[in-house]
């Protein structure tokens, strides 16, 4: 089958351990895009995250965004279709982790807010600085997320973490029950919390559609469990050998890890 559309999750996916795309990736990407087929990323991360490599990739299409929270056109620089949170479930949830050893970030329109320097947001602000200054995404110290709720049109969502994995499976069934929220593992210690029904699958799926085409006609690349949702319903879901368990057992397909080739490799057999 001929595929029309490759997405592609970031991190532990077409990102290796230093945040670099390989250069076997690009130049197989590269390649499918004068072919005509769409490259298309899909992320868990804030739109002001992907800069560098949106460009390195020199992409025309829109970037889905925290987990299918949001569809943002770089070209045009604004929000295309959303369903971010209410401000009455961030409240909920903000006093749900206050005083707690679990640790957060909240994700607002154009910034990522943090209000404890743990080692997670220096290793990101440490990246952020190697960045020239047009790339940098606007990381910024707040006092107390609860009064920040109303100065933003968007909250896109919560990046929640703790090194106690026990404590974070608890906390995570705990909103999930208590606070109607979606949560989605996206790394062992790291949940990210957001409107429910959001997901990668969704929102790419109707892109897709936008675009005159289907599922059918997608390679999708990912790693952890926010990935699932596009995994599964792509027409080649392509899991990287350094994904969980889980996921590579419901891909159908698995390729090498993210310091290899492997991206490069599925695209010459399937797509070229």
């Amino acid at each position: 089958m001929s595929y029309r559309v490759i997405a592609l999750d970031l991190d532990g996916t077409l990102l290796d351990h230093q945040k670099k795309i390989l250069p076997e990736s690009l130049e197989a990407l590269n390649e499918a895009r004068r072919q005509g087929v769409k490259v298309i990323i899909v992320t868990g991360r804030h739109h002001v995250a992907i800069h560098p490599f949106y460009q390195t990739l020199d992409l025309d299409t829109p970037a889905i965004c925290c987990n299918g929270t949001y569809l943002y056109d770089y070209l045009g620089k604004k929000v295309l279709e959303s369903n971010p949170m209410t401000v009455d479930s961030a409240a909920l949830l903000i006093e749900k982790l206050r005083g707690s050893d679990i640790q957060h970030l909240m994700y607002v329109d154009n910034a990522m807010l943090y209000h404890t320097k743990t080692e997670g947001v220096t290793r990101t602000l440490n990246w952020a600085q190697s960045l020239p200054q047009h790339q940098r995404p606007n990381f910024e110290f707040i006092e107390d997320f609860a009064h920040a709720l109303n100065q933003y049109e968007y909250i896109w969502k919560f990046a929640v973490t703790s090194p106690d994995h026990q404590r974070l499976h608890d906390v995570v069934r705990e909103i999930e029950s208590e606070l109607d929220l979606d949560c989605e593992w996206s790394w062992e210690d790291q949940v990210d919390v957001g409107r429910k029904g959001n997901s990668k699958g969704q929102r790419l799926k109707e892109w897709v559609e936008s675009q005159g085409m289907s599922m059918n006609d997608v390679v999708a690349f990912g790693d952890n469990f926010n990935d699932l949702s596009m995994l599964t319903t792509a027409g080649l879901g392509v899991a990287m050998g350094n994904a969980v368990d889980e996921i590579k057992q419901q891909a159908k397909l698995v390729t090498r890890v993210n310091t290899e080739p492997g991206i490069a490799e599925v695209i010459r057999k399937y797509v070229l």
